[in-house]
């Protein structure tokens, strides 16, 4: 599910429509908007923590950025490793 796929939600989201749509739990995206990893704010007297759906876009866009840079090192890491359990040849 993405933020697109939602569009009955409005511009901000609670932690717990956030939490559903990355599939986490709700203490989980509680603690990404504590540790600031998620942008988000806090409206209200009680201090509610909203998350904006142009936000929540773009921290999944950066996560998938991450995730292909992360790839490509460890390809570019391990390239010129050879095997460990190669065959052995026969001539």
């Amino acid at each position: 599910m993405t933020t697109s796929d939602t569009p009955d939600l409005g511009r901000f989201l609670t932690l717990a429509d956030t939490a559903e749509i990355l599939n986490v739990s709700p203490r989980q995206a509680y603690s990404l908007v504590r540790s600031g990893e998620l942008p988000a704010i806090q409206i209200g007297a009680r201090g509610a923590w909203r998350v904006e759906r142009a936000m929540l876009d773009s921290y999944i866009a950066a996560k998938y950025e991450e995730s292909r840079h992360l790839a490509r090192w460890r390809q570019a890491n391990f390239a010129d490793v050879t095997e460990l359990f190669a065959p052995e040849r026969t001539q």
